[in-house]
C-alpha cells in the first residue's frame, strides 16, 4: 500500500540531500576560485620579491619562500640562460619560462607557474595545483561539515512537519472509524485545511445522499408492507370463503373473487418490482436510440383489449415518426403503458383516451389525454408520490403507476406536465430534451428481469 507519509519523507529528504550536495559543489567551486586568486597573487608577490634581490652567485642559499606548506618552487635564470637559483632541484620543471601565468603539465602533475623579467634576470615561481585543490577542499569542508551534521536534525524536523501536516487526515480517519453502522450524520471537523475541506465536503455530500436513499428505502419498504397487508388479508378471507362454500355456485363465486384478488396482488407486486428496477443506482443497459412513435404504438396495442372490454375509445391522435430521444426503450415503454393504464382505469365507459407524439419547440414529447374526471388541483402535486391515492378515488389500484412514470422520466431528464385535456379529463405530457446529443442520461436501470 502506498504511503503519503513515506513518499513525502523520501521526496523531502532527497530534495534536502540534493540541495546539500549541490551547495557542496558550488561551495567548492567558489572556494577554488578564491584560492586560485589568492595563490596567483602570492606567486606574483614572491616573484617580485625574489627578482628585486641582488644575486650574482651561481646558487644563493638561504632564500626563504613563504609558508612551506604552499610548496612554492623558485627558479632564476641569467640573461644568458644560466640557472643561478633553483629552490627545489629535485622537482621536475621546464628550463624555460613563459611570461605571466601559465598551467604546465609535468611528470609530477599540473603546476601553476608565474614568470617575469626583472633586473636582467628571469624569475619563475611555480606551485602544484594539488596544493590549491587541498586548500579549496579544506575551506569548503569547514563550511559544509556543519550542514552535513545538521542533516539528521533536518530529517527529524521534516518527520515532525509531515506528521503534523497529515494530522487532519488522521482525524478524518478516526472520525469515520468511530462511526456505527447506520450513522450517516455529517462529518464535523474543526477548521479543516483547504486541501482536506473538499474531501470532507464530498464525504458529507455522499453521506447526505446515502441518508436520503436509505430513508426512501425504509419508507418504500414500510409503504409496501402496509399496501400488501390489505390484499393479503383479503386473499386469506377469500380462501376461507372457498373452504366454507356449501354449493358449487357459492364456491365458483368465491373462487372468482380469489382469482381477482390474486390478479390485484400480482399487479401490485409487479409494480413494486418495476419501481425497484428504476431506482437510482440500479444497473441497466447503455443508452440507445428510442423511437417514441413506435413505442406508443406498441403500448396502445398492449392496452387495446382492456380498453375494448371497458368500452373506451383508445387511439392515437397524432404520431410523429421524427420524435426520437436517447434512453432505455424498454423503460420508456413501461412509462407509456403506465400512463395508458392510469387513463383507462379512471376513464368511465364510453370515454376516450388519445395518445399524441410530436415535437414542440425542438423538444420531442408524448402525451396521454383522457375524458375521465381528471385530478383535482390540490392532488396534482402528490399524484407522483408512492402509494398516493386521492380522497375521491374509488377505482382499484396500487398507487405506484405514476410514481414509476416519474422515476423513469427523471432518469431520462424529462419533464412531466399535468393539465386539462380538451375532452375535460387529464392530460399528462412528458417532454424530453432537445436533440439526442443534448441528453445527459443517468446510468439506466434494468427495465426487465
Amino acid at each position: 500500500m502506498r504511503s503519503i507519509r513515506r513518499n513525502l519523507l523520501l521526496v523531502l529528504m532527497a530534495a534536502a540531500t540534493a540541495i546539500v550536495g549541490l551547495s557542496a559543489v558550488v561551495t567548492y567551486r567558489i572556494a577554488r576560485q578564491e584560492v586560485d586568486t589568492l595563490f596567483d597573487y602570492q606567486l606574483r608577490q614572491v616573484a617580485l620579491s625574489v627578482g628585486e634581490r641582488n644575486m650574482d652567485m651561481a646558487l644563493v642559499p638561504g632564500l626563504v619562500t613563504p609558508d612551506p606548506a604552499l610548496d612554492l618552487v623558485v627558479q632564476i635564470w641569467r640573461r644568458d640562460g644560466v640557472t643561478i637559483y633553483f629552490s627545489h632541484p629535485h622537482r621536475v620543471l621546464p628550463n624555460w619560462a613563459r611570461m605571466g601565468y601559465a598551467d604546465v603539465e609535468t611528470s609530477d602533475g599540473t603546476w601553476r607557474v608565474f614568470a617575469l623579467q626583472l633586473q636582467g634576470r628571469t624569475v619563475q615561481v611555480a606551485q602544484p595545483m594539488s596544493v590549491r585543490r587541498r586548500q579549496a577542499l579544506s575551506a569548503a569542508s569547514h563550511i559544509l561539515v556543519p550542514s552535513l551534521l545538521l542533516l539528521p536534525a533536518l530529517a527529524i524536523g521534516i518527520w515532525i512537519a509531515v506528521g503534523r501536516g497529515l494530522q487532519p487526515l488522521e482525524q478524518l480517519t478516526a472520525a469515520l472509524t468511530r462511526r456505527r453502522p447506520g450513522e450517516l450524520g455529517l462529518l464535523a471537523l474543526s477548521s479543516p485545511p483547504a486541501e482536506i475541506a473538499p474531501v470532507v465536503d464530498a464525504l458529507n455530500d455522499l453521506l447526505a445522499r446515502l441518508e436520503k436513499a436509505l430513508s426512501l428505502q425504509r419508507a418504500f419498504v414500510a409503504d409496501a408492507a402496509h399496501e400488501l397487508r390489505t390484499p393479503l388479508a383479503a386473499l386469506r378471507l377469500q380462501a376461507q370463503l372457498v373452504e366454507r362454500a356449501t354449493d358449487d355456485a357459492a364456491r365458483a363465486k368465491a373462487v372468482g373473487e380469489l382469482k381477482r384478488g390474486l390478479d390485484r396482488m400480482t399487479h401490485v407486486v409487479g409494480q413494486l418490482l418495476t419501481l425497484a428496477r428504476q431506482e437510482p443506482g440500479a444497473a441497466g443497459p447503455p443508452p440507445a436510440a428510442a423511437d417514441l412513435a413506435a413505442l406508443a404504438r406498441e403500448a396502445i396495442a398492449g392496452q387495446v383489449d382492456v380498453a375494448i372490454a371497458k368500452g373506451i375509445d383508445l387511439g392515437a391522435a397524432a404520431l410523429d415518426d421524427n420524435a426520437r430521444t436517447v434512453g432505455d426503450p424498454a423503460a420508456l415503454g413501461v412509462l407509456i403503458s403506465n400512463l395508458l393504464d392510469n387513463a383507462i382505469r379512471y376513464t368511465p365507459p364510453g370515454g376516450t383516451v388519445d395518445v399524441t407524439v410530436g415535437i414542440a419547440d425542438g423538444r420531442p414529447y408524448l402525451e396521454v389525454a383522457d375524458s375521465g374526471p381528471g385530478i383535482a388541483a390540490q392532488d396534482r402535486p402528490h399524484v407522483f408520490d408512492r402509494f398516493y391515492r386521492g380522497k375521491d378515488t374509488h377505482e382499484p389500484g396500487s398507487g405506484l403507476g405514476l410514481a414509476i412514470v416519474k422515476v423513469i422520466a427523471e432518469r431520462h431528464r424529462a419533464d412531466i406536465v399535468l393539465g386539462d385535456s380538451r375532452a375535460g379529463g387529464l392530460s399528462a405530457r412528458v417532454v424530453f430534451a432537445a436533440g439526442t446529443s443534448e441528453i445527459d442520461m443517468q446510468p439506466l436501470p434494468l427495465s426487465k428481469p
